[in-house]
């Protein structure tokens, strides 16, 4: 498909000095969990139907599975998949979701204001994580907001028993022989919010919470579990909802959540592109809070982060479109279809380099949403696939970000902001694979008009050659991948940077997202 040529490039001026940083590989972070790249199918919008199920598709596969977008989830290089929800789970009723499609209820979900059909279900899911690729497992989610203790048993059973009780049987009978081995659960989904179908509490939500743990590992000790932590870092019950529900759960659950999602408001860009600013106090202010209940506790246990919802998400918008009028119970509607542009990709990338600096604590995240709504990945029914700006950091730190995250303390000119205050220009990270010895430094330059000098220090680490360096960037910082020009924002390979004597050299690119590959 042909598509229109970028505006033409001009030399931007250069900030004031270098920004620089020291790579040293005796001073690490920790190890890349692989579960940092999941990501999130709910049933919300078209991210399931005519996303990644819509059997007339030309590509669909004998299970319905658009043949496309399985490609392009392979090129992403998802891990942990989370699914149903999100916010369709506190209303989800398993048993809805299995046996012959065609017998399969359809039931109205107040969530998202929409019609479910149940035609894609439970095993659909498993073998679209199946077919995802070797790295992909599922993440599933439990109803503690309608439902509680006696579904999530119930929902346990039948997705993991091998056979031989009415539940596994039934599972069997159903089609699927061998259990689906989901090891990584959710315990609800946003149980702190006003907004959530069976809103609770931080004490009535830590208490069910709890009885549920207990009773999922009195049927599988080695189930790894994640409790409900804050919507966000502005909700009013943050960090003493955390402490509640820990206070609790410490010693039955693995990880606590975080969701977060950020958007450009009120034309302030500047704030915008220091996102991630808001993402690593989040992350940190999470960890002294698990800390702290821990050594109340006198534990030795380290409570992990599932930051298992983020993304760029215009909710500004969606919330207009809500109050413009009631849904007349649609099937599948386009809802939360945001088109992002590269300024949105270079946020985006700088939220991937946040969740990176903080690998020791944050083991699973989950790019919040897969296919369609806020998602990598755009369809049309009947029609192609694409990738929208957020595919390629996404894709590249998934494929590139695998080892020890090096400890990297950025010296960098400033900027001011509103939201913020004052903020590094530049913002990093880099892993090492400790493999090969090869280090990918992966850079954001927030200034919106000035090329950034990026002077790296290399300390006892045998680097000879840069194997690549390429940049996500465009003159016209609104640009963005459509339908009828699906190439228009691609990376391009970046220029002048030189490797001497132990220092690395290079000229960051205004508003860019980076990839230095060192072998």
């Amino acid at each position: 498909m042909s598509h229109s040529a970028p505006p033409a490039r001009t030399a931007p001026s250069a900030a004031a000095r270098p920004a620089r940083f020291v790579l040293d590989p005796a001073f690490t972070v920790g190890e890349v969990s692989p579960r940092l790249f999941g990501s999130f199918v709910e049933h919300l919008g078209r991210c399931v139907y005519t996303g990644i199920f819509e059997p007339d598709h030309p590509t669909a596969d004998e299970a319905g599975l658009r043949g496309d977008v399985l490609a392009l989830v392979r090129e992403l290089g998802v891990t942990a998949l989370r699914y149903p929800g999100g916010n369709y789970v506190s209303g989800y009723r398993w048993e809805d979701s299995v046996g012959p499609a065609d017998e399969r209820p359809r039931r109205l979900d107040p969530a998202w204001r929409s019609t479910e059909t149940n035609r894609f279900g439970l095993s659909e899911f498993i073998d679209f994580v199946k077919k995802a690729g070797p790295q992909a497992e599922p993440m599933m989610a439990v109803n503690l907001g309608t439902r509680g203790v006696a579904e999530a048993l119930q929902l346990q059973e039948y997705a993991n028993h091998p056979s031989g009780t009415a539940l596994s049987d039934l599972r069997v009978a159903h089609g699927d022989k061998e259990p689906f081995g989901i090891r990584l659960w959710c315990l609800g989904n946003e149980m702190d919010g006003p907004w959530q179908t069976g809103h609770k509490t931080a004490e009535e939500y830590g208490r069910l919470a709890a009885e549920t743990a207990r009773a999922m590992r009195q049927l599988d000790r080695d189930v790894e579990l994640v409790a409900c932590g804050s919507s966000s870092q502005a909700m009013d019950t943050f960090a003493a909802w955390e402490a509640t529900v820990l206070a609790e759960t410490y010693d039955l659950v693995d990880y606590v959540s975080l969701h977060a999602y950020y958007e450009e408001l009120d034309g302030d860009r500047d704030s915008f592109l220091a996102s991630a600013v808001d993402m690593e106090s989040f992350i940190e202010n999470v960890v002294a809070t698990c800390d702290h209940v821990g050594a109340r506790l006198k534990s030795k246990k380290k409570i992990n982060l599932s930051f298992d919802e983020w993304n760029v998400w215009y909710q500004s918008r969606f919330e207009a479109e809500a109050a413009a009028g009631p849904l007349d119970w649609p099937e599948a509607p386009r809802l939360l279809e945001d088109n992002y542009s590269v300024t949105d990709a270079v946020v985006f990338g700088s939220l991937l380099i946040a969740l990176l600096r903080h690998a020791d604590r944050v083991t699973v995240a989950c790019l919040a949403q897969l296919v369609n709504v806020i998602a990598p990945i755009m369809t049309e029914p009947g029609g192609p696939a694409w990738r929208q700006t957020t595919f390629y950091p996404f894709a590249q730190a998934s494929r590139y970000g695998r080892g020890q995250v090096l400890d990297l303390r950025v010296d960098s000119p400033t900027y001011e902001t509103r939201k913020y205050g004052e903020v590094p220009l530049l913002h990093a990270t880099a892993v090492r694979d400790t493999d090969t010895g090869a280090v990918t430094v992966f850079a954001v330059n927030r200034s919106r008009s000035a090329a950034l000098p990026l002077d790296v220090t290399l300390h006892g680490l045998p680097i000879s050659q840069i194997a690549e360096h390429s940049v996500l960037s465009d003159a016209d910082p609104d640009a963005r991948n459509t339908l009828t020009d699906p190439e228009r924002v691609t990376p391009h390979p970046g220029v002048g940077a030189v490797l001497r004597d132990g220092e690395l050299a290079v000229t960051l690119e205004p508003l860019s997202w980076t990839v230095i590959r060192l072998s």
